[in-house]
């Protein structure tokens, strides 16, 4: 059986270091980051705010029609990391949306891919009310 031992220090550097460099790259609009995060296939998908991304073709379609930009992320209020062995890590951030009293939450799912490295094969943001309903 694989090690799934969590949160290798060394792992954990990198997926936090290809995570910041991603949110870098919504920000600039660096489409050649972005699509280089993501897995080429038609199995990778990518639930946004504004659109579903089902395959590797249809994620990069929405990067180039998005405008560069802060973006909703007004500031960061939790980021979890965990890795589980050498090989897969989520990544589970919170944060308040710019301008509105919403909380958003951002998740990806990383793997690491013996000739291509660390892709994100499944992502999903979402909101809620910053304050709970109950």
């Amino acid at each position: 059986m694989n090690d799934l031992t969590p949160n290798i220090p060394d792992v954990v550097a990198e997926v936090s270091a290809l995570f910041e460099r991603y949110e870098q790259a919504l920000i600039d609009k660096n489409v050649d980051v972005l699509d280089a995060t993501f897995w080429r296939s038609p199995h990778t998908i990518r639930y946004s705010l504004h659109e579903n991304g089902y395959g590797f073709d249809q994620i990069h379609g929405h990067r180039v029609a998005r405008p560069p930009g802060p973006g909703i992320k007004e500031k960061r209020l939790r980021l979890e990391i965990l890795t589980l062995g050498r090989d897969l890590a989520t990544v589970n951030l919170e944060f308040k949306i710019r301008g509105k009293d919403l909380v958003g939450r951002q998740t990806q799912t990383w793997v690491r891919f013996p000739n291509a490295g660390w892709k994100v094969i499944a992502a999903h943001v979402s909101t809620m009310n910053e304050k709970p309903l109950w």
